[in-house]
């Protein structure tokens, strides 16, 4: 591995803020968020890190994150094998963040570093976990800011862990909380019901999110909904009884038209019945068990993923830097921690 992926010495001392930084093809807008933490962590007394995970991106985001290793160590990159996906970069992230507390950042500056301060007074009150709510989304269409606010009402009115409205994962979580979070296993993660799993003793600070910075978002309108789906699924069991339900009225239905075919045999004879009533009930009929099958198919698909144990993501290269209580072992969600000895894990 060349001298270049290798990131330099940091010290053994364990900083008091971790920043968490998931990146994919986020080349125009890295510096800027540099320079904004820097001018938000300059006059504070924390020691603080900046976790960088590179999720695949084509871009040139892992030079400039490279570039920035090597000016400040307080920069620590890790490099994915490919792209995993903003949950499997997060998780990342969290897994190897060695702060008192942890504070996840979207790179395109949407989540103002500026609210940091807010949330450290939150957590040195006696807070563990502080999530930072949305009072407004500049930037964003209609349609997205209606079907986001949609969202956290439909899942919190099905879901046995509720989620807190308008909260993305910009928050600030104490290192009892990362190590809850370490201890869970799941393969398709939705963090934001993760991090309302977890539990432990909870506050909120407001704030108004900016629009991206620069570059174009990658969330289309097909990936937001699945991102939805999965979260449904993981934390609830709803449509799995929707669908139990459906099934027993329109089992109640037919056997009431029955019922009424009968009667009207016995009265009025047996006349015989239009085609296109017929092709009606059997396309319904047909359509609901299709859609009980998908829905039982949805959750197979998950067991089947959980099943195969493979990690949520691979690092590609790693330093000396890595913590080495995770050198040449996995942690409990299977998750491939990278050698203290900095071996290039790709091959």
């Amino acid at each position: 591995m060349s001298a270049a992926n290798v990131s330099p010495p940091f010290p053994d001392v364990p900083p008091v803020l971790s920043f968490v930084v998931p990146c994919y093809n986020e080349a125009v807008n890295i510096r800027a968020l540099y320079d904004r933490i820097l001018s938000v962590m300059a006059p504070r007394p924390e020691t603080w890190e900046c976790v960088c995970v590179n999720d695949g991106s084509s871009d040139g985001t892992l030079d400039i994150l490279m570039a920035l290793q090597d000016k400040d160590p307080r920069i620590r990159v890790i490099d994915l094998s490919r792209n995993f996906g903003k949950e499997a970069a997060l998780t990342a992230g969290l897994d190897h963040a060695r702060g008192d507390a942890a504070i996840p950042l979207d790179a395109d500056l949407q989540d103002p570093p500026e609210l940091v301060p807010e949330l450290v007074a939150r957590w040195q009150a006696g807070y563990d976990v502080v999530n930072a709510v949305r009072l407004s989304r500049d930037g964003e269409g209609l349609v997205k800011r209606t079907s986001a606010h949609a969202f956290y009402r439909v899942f919190n009115r099905i879901s046995k862990v509720p989620i807190p409205e308008d909260t993305g994962d910009f928050r600030l979580m104490s290192r009892p909380v990362l190590e809850a979070l370490r201890r869970l296993p799941e393969r398709r993660r939705f963090m934001k019901g993760l991090f309302a799993w977890v539990g432990f003793r909870t506050t909120s600070v407001s704030y108004h999110r900016a629009p991206r910075l620069g570059g174009k978002t990658t969330w289309s309108y097909v990936r937001l909904w699945r991102f939805a789906l999965d979260g449904i699924l993981s934390f609830s069991d709803a449509p799995l009884r929707i669908a139990s339900y459906l099934g027993l009225i329109v089992s109640l239905l037919s056997f009431l038209y029955a019922l009424d075919l009968l009667v009207q045999t016995l009265l009025f004879g047996n006349p015989v019945k239009g085609y296109p009533s017929l092709m009606v009930a059997l396309l319904f009929l047909g359509g609901v068990q299709l859609m009980a099958l998908g829905i039982i198919g949805e959750y197979l698909a998950r067991v089947y993923d959980e099943a195969k144990g493979r990690p949520v993501y691979i690092a590609r290269t790693a330093g000396s830097w890595y913590p080495k209580a995770a050198a040449g072992r996995e942690n409990s969600a299977g998750m491939a921690l990278a050698q203290g000895s900095g071996q290039d894990l790709g091959k």
